[in-house]
């Protein structure tokens, strides 16, 4: 094909304004201090991409504190003068970057961390921070008025941290679009059980102190990760399906806990690797701790953690949250209805298995519970904002939303939904829009309305 002149001339023009454009993109300069998350525009950073967390921290409950050294692992995604990590509080007294002194400023929660030279795009880098201080949980009205975050306990610490608390005890990318695997070495008082996530390496004493290491080789949500210490009774073994559990059961609780955790994590594991993919890690558990201020528990990726466990469904509920928010985890937090609703949802299938009541009898019930002008059906569940991120609609309304696409695409196509949704964005990120292409896509159906009385309207639905 031949080009006219004037054709030629803007074919140069074009090339020119592309390689302006590129060499503009390659130019060095800092990272972003978040990743623009709408509900916490600070958290996470720009111009890196977290791939391994080295963390080694020393507690001492009698005094509450924390000393630590966090080496991250991280390859840079721009040419970088300089970048952030988040940390809250805690004060830092050294940072090296490539093994190398690097200079840092803070304001506020962000440390901006200037290396020596130029941090090649493409090319990894480690970033090693030296810290220590006396962690503070977080409060407010995000987790129903509790508590989060670094809480002390009266032999430990119970370490809880969705969605902005993991940044209080040690300095991260805090946002679950960053994930990474981990190794935790933790030090605590002889006599005291350290638990945290993934697979333990080992154990040993040091002095009057143990050090006890664990790996989680699976990419990690920073809120996910856990650093809990007390006295605990531990069991271990497989399930019946030969998955590795691991249960660590605060002996304060005595016999107020009536709930065999071991036993239904060891039958939810494998049911739910039945009905939403193979289970997503090595190791399924629990941690249960004697923490009553701490209103919640939390699906800490292997080892859900319970400030005292309630009842079967809370249990249930945690485990469905290893595929749904552990391995598969939001984009954004506004995305939350992702995990929350689906966590939600499998507590009615758990009912539906025990042939307690149907999972549409559920639906019904918690649809008839609510009046019409109640507020409760106000909240958008897709973008719920922040200070209500985890209120009653999003885990409700989004159950009643999976029950009413199962029931409008069938059981077959839904059965099919769920585990190709786990396949597909295993140890990933996926928001509310690629739930709904996947949807249509399995359904052959066209699914717009559904999801938009059900996900972005504040009204009560029509049955």
């Amino acid at each position: 094909m031949a080009l006219s002149r004037s054709a030629r001339l803007g074919a140069l023009v074009a090339a020119a304004a592309s390689f302006l454009a590129i060499a503009a993109s390659s130019a060095p300069g800092p990272g972003a201090e978040g990743i623009g998350d709408s509900y916490f525009p600070q958290l996470g950073n720009g111009g890196f991409d977290a791939r391994h967390y080295n963390l080694d921290v020393a507690y001492d409950p009698a005094g509450g504190r924390l000393d630590g050294r966090t080496t991250l692992t991280a390859r840079a995604t721009q040419n970088l003068t300089s970048f952030d990590l988040d940390l809250q509080k805690l004060e830092v007294s050294r940072i090296e970057v490539n093994g190398r002194r690097a200079a840092f400023t803070r304001k506020g929660d962000e440390i901006r961390i200037t290396p020596r030279g130029v941090l090649p795009r493409g090319r990894n880098f480690t970033v090693a921070v030296t810290y220590g201080g006396i962690p503070q949980p977080l409060s407010g009205p995000i987790v129903f008025g509790s508590q989060y975050g670094w809480m002390k306990t009266d032999d430990g610490v119970f370490v809880a941290c969705e969605p902005n608390a993991a940044s209080t005890w040690f300095p991260s990318s805090d946002h679950p679009s960053d994930k990474a695997t981990y190794d935790i070495r933790i030090k605590a008082p002889k006599g005291l059980t350290a638990v945290s996530n993934g697979r333990l390496v080992s154990t040993y004493d040091q002095g009057g102190r143990t050090v006890t290491h664990w790996r989680e080789s699976r990419p990690m949500a920073t809120y996910l990760a856990t650093a809990t210490i007390g006295k605990f009774d531990v069991r271990t073994g497989r399930t019946p399906s030969g998955i590795p559990i691991y249960v660590a059961i605060d002996p304060a609780l005595g016999n107020a806990n009536r709930v065999d955790v071991y036993a239904v994590t060891a039958e939810a594991t494998d049911y739910w690797s039945k009905v939403f993919g193979p289970y997503p890690f090595e190791e399924t558990g629990a941690i249960v701790d004697n923490m009553p201020e701490a209103g919640f528990s939390l699906e800490v990726q292997s080892k859900p953690a319970y400030s005292a466990v309630r009842s079967e469904t809370t249990i249930v509920h945690e485990l469905a949250h290893q595929w749904f928010g552990d391995s598969v985890s939001v984009e954004r937090w506004k995305d939350i209805w992702l995990n929350e609703g689906f966590a939600t949802y499998a507590q009615w299938l758990w009912a539906e298995h025990k042939g307690t009541r149907s999972a549409h009898d559920s639906f019904v019930a918690a649809y008839n519970s609510i009046p019409a002008g109640n507020t409760f059906w106000q909240l958008k569940v897709a973008d719920p904002q922040r200070d209500t991120m985890f209120a009653d609609a999003v885990y409700e309304r989004g159950a009643m939303t999976l029950q009413a696409l199962r029931e409008r695409i069938g059981d077959p196509a839904f059965f099919r939904l769920l585990p190709a949704w786990t396949k597909l964005h295993r140890y990933g990120n996926a928001d509310t829009a690629d739930f709904i292409r996947l949807a249509e896509k399995i359904s052959g159906q066209q699914l717009d309305d559904l999801f938009q009385q059900w996900l972005y309207t504040g009204a009560r639905p029509t049955l």
